[in-house]
């Protein structure tokens, strides 16, 4: 009888549709550089909240300076001296200037700022009580940065979902905010299962193996924006594995387990779905990673993966990511994908979609994107995923590619939202 595989879009789909957004939390404007806002920010005053000088120098009225040149320059008094922080209360009349540092209020009466280096001192030195001397006219408006040029009073000046850049934590702290609301990072259990496994500290003895998946899902769940939380290694036991898979649905808003996905004897991990919860399928047409059970437990969502590490990551990659983005408040949850050349053939038999590890370069000579796939697609390895900057995807049904073919790569090394 044939297995009954879905696509991987399908279950892409199924995933996204049983996980919601976190909780909301307030957190300080600098934490939540890389993280998509829960709620438009709104600015409480105008940002800037006066028109303020560009630039050292001096503030004068335009109309004073209309006539000013080499030949007939224009010699004003200076009346006072203005810094940031520190406001000249007067108004500038006719015949009259300010000296000005950057950032600093412009004057009543002023309308231009003419920069430091190109006004003559001709007595004093050049701050309140000298005369300083003008060759060339002024602009309305020169070096004069305008009040509210970054937002007014009430705008929104980033909206929710927008995701915060270190240089957005500066605008949100100049819109008032010292926190702001974002959602929670998704706590995710992580829970190896096999009899097989020791922790990586130990030395494994004949039939055993150290389990290296826990590591890999807990750096990956962490770097998706999720909090992870290990809750060790079971037996292959179906009591101690229920007992570690109930105590991480009670915790967590998501549970991933890595091996017992399969088909064989010791396989636990559909039944106690379909035993408790429901299970919404547990074949993708994928390679690696065929063996994939998604459900819920508890009304949480649980993702049964491969315990081979290869498989087990492009399972991460293609369907917890995903979910992880969306429960944070991210819009886009997919990596980005490129075209590049292969640089050798490939052979594909069986009808399932191909993520081989490769690693994409650009040659430095025709500036074009050339991919090559790993030596080995073996999915026992980890060592090809962590040299690898791209999945090569190859769609559905047997085909056979040749070099310098175009064909269509996932750059696991870029975030979501890069734009190639």
């Amino acid at each position: 009888m044939a297995e009954k595989l879905i696509p991987l879009e399908d279950a892409q789909a199924i995933v996204l549709s049983h996980v919601n957004r976190t909780e909301v939390v307030e957190i300080p404007v600098w934490q939540a550089v890389g993280l998509p806002l829960a709620e438009d920010a709104v600015a409480d005053i105008d940002i800037s909240p006066f028109a303020n000088s560009a630039m050292d120098g001096y503030a004068v009225r335009s109309s004073d300076l209309a006539q000013a040149s080499g030949e007939a320059p224009v010699t004003l008094d200076v009346i006072g001296h203005e810094a940031a922080g520190h406001v000249f209360e007067g108004a500038i009349g006719a015949g009259e200037t300010v000296r000005i540092m950057t950032g600093a209020p412009v004057p009543e009466g002023a309308d231009a700022v003419v920069k430091y280096e190109i006004v003559d001192v001709l007595d004093g030195d050049g701050n309140e009580g000298s005369r300083v001397r003008f060759s060339a006219p002024a602009k309305v408006g020169e070096n004069v940065r305008s009040a509210a040029e970054e937002a007014h009073a009430g705008d929104i000046v980033m909206r929710v979902g927008e995701v915060v850049a270190p240089a957005g934590a500066g605008l949100l702290a100049s819109a008032g905010y010292a926190s702001v609301k974002v959602h929670a990072a998704p706590r995710v259990g992580i829970i190896s299962l096999g009899t097989e496994l020791v922790t990586p500290s130990k030395v494994p003895a004949r039939g055993q193996i150290r389990d290296s998946n826990s590591s890999a899902l807990m750096a990956e769940a962490l770097d998706a924006g999720a909090e992870p939380v290990f809750y060790g290694i079971a037996p292959d036991d179906e009591r101690a594995i229920a007992e570690l898979v109930h105590r991480a649905v009670q915790e967590c808003d998501f549970v991933i387990t890595s091996g017992g996905a399969s088909a064989g004897d010791y396989d636990y991990v559909t039944a106690l779905v379909q035993r408790e919860g429901e299970v919404l399928f547990d074949r993708i047409s994928m390679r690696p990673g065929k063996a994939i059970t998604f459900g819920l437990l508890g009304g949480k969502p649980y993702l049964g993966l491969s315990g081979n590490p290869a498989a087990a990551y492009v399972g991460f990659e293609m369907l917890a990511r995903p979910a992880i983005r969306k429960m944070r408040g991210f819009a886009e949850g997919a990596r980005p994908v490129q075209q590049a050349m292969l640089t050798h053939g490939v052979k594909k038999r069986q009808h399932r979609r191909f993520f081989d590890r490769a690693t994409v370069l650009r040659d430095p000579e025709t500036g074009e994107l050339l991919v090559t796939e790993a030596k080995t697609q073996n999915s026992a390895l980890l060592g090809t995923m962590q040299r690898a900057n791209c999945l090569l995807r190859i769609d559905e049904g047997p085909c056979e590619l040749k070099a310098g073919d175009v064909v269509d790569v996932v750059r696991v090394d870029l975030p979501e939202d890069a734009v190639l």
